[in-house]
């Protein structure tokens, strides 16, 4: 059974805390030696690196300031914007995209804040995260309102010239009222009618947690047929995210927060990640300055390469 939404956020933020304090230095994050681990045949199909950027407090254009040594390539191949929230409006009974005050000024600011990571080659996403509000992303009453959901998901995608959407199935009020509790199409319903919306190139992905996570497969559809990636939530713990028709290489078990997870930790995360051909590793809360160090102890033993801090 999946544990309250409440208590798992609260891990989710706090599980690398024991695992130990990074040491900061001036040019960045301290590195284990485990980074310098070469890496293996089987990085022949790289990992993707993800970077969660929390834009209440930092800038989405950091993520562009990473680059491979010697290269033009960027450090992060996917950045998300951390979050917009699924609302519920009491007055029409339904759920509804909200854009904060920050996300807003994200959005609005694509020429500087989204367009820079895409020249780069990053592809840029929108997380939908709950709100404390009866609407969550696994309470649809049916697909015709998970649809009218995707509609809003696909508009906002398409007007700020996004990559993809990202659901976090955290904090929704499922025993609130309103659109009732938690039930098994939602979710599915939600991604395959927003896949119709987005078509096969734009990335959709689940931080496998809350209810969302245990209703993945309805009426003969699978969610994980749908999807692109799905992630571990508990950073700085290594779990796999199993999901019925996602294979290994687009699944991510490192969870890394970069302002939390030691060093040596997120260096043997990424080594695993090569070692037991995983696709994906996620990385959370990048803040502004040059953290550089501690980003190539995750970019050498998944691409052979060191990471600059080269800001534009």
């Amino acid at each position: 059974m999946t544990e309250p939404i409440d208590r798992r956020s609260v891990l989710r933020r706090t599980a690398s805390a024991s695992i130990g304090a990074l040491a900061l230095t001036a040019g960045g994050l301290s590195v284990a030696s485990a980074a310098s681990a070469a890496p293996t045949t089987r990085q022949a199909a790289e990992a993707k690196r993800i970077v969660y950027v929390e834009v209440n407090d930092n800038d989405m254009a950091n993520a562009a300031d990473y680059t491979l040594q010697g290269t033009n390539r960027p450090a992060f191949d996917i950045a998300i914007i951390f979050a917009a929230n699924i609302n519920y409006d009491s007055g029409s009974g339904s759920a509804y995209l909200h854009l904060n005050e920050r996300v807003t000024e994200t959005l609005s600011d694509a020429a500087n804040q989204i367009r820079p990571l895409q020249q780069r080659g990053i592809k840029v996403l929108l997380s939908i995260l709950g709100n404390h509000q009866p609407a969550g992303i696994a309470n649809f009453p049916s697909r015709e309102t998970a649809a009218a959901f995707a509609d809003e998901l696909a508009a906002v995608v398409s007007d700020y010239g996004l990559d993809g959407i990202d659901f976090d199935d955290e904090y929704s009020n499922y025993n609130g009222g309103g659109n009732g509790p938690a039930n098994a199409s939602s979710f599915v319903y939600l991604v395959d009618e927003l896949r119709d919306r987005l078509g096969p190139d734009k990335l959709i992905t689940f931080y496998k947690i809350g209810p969302a996570a245990g209703a993945t497969e309805y009426g003969g559809i699978r969610a994980g047929d749908i999807l692109d990636y799905s992630w571990n939530p508990w950073y700085g713990q290594w779990s796999v995210p199993s999901v019925t028709g996602m294979d290994d290489s687009q699944l991510a078990p490192g969870a890394i927060d970069l302002t939390q997870t030691s060093s040596g930790t997120a260096a043997n995360f990424a080594n695993r990640t090569v070692n037991e051909g995983y696709g994906a590793i996620i990385t959370y809360n990048l803040v502004a300055g040059n953290h550089a160090s501690y980003i190539s102890g995750i970019t050498k033993p998944l691409t052979g390469l060191d990471t600059v801090h080269d800001p534009h």
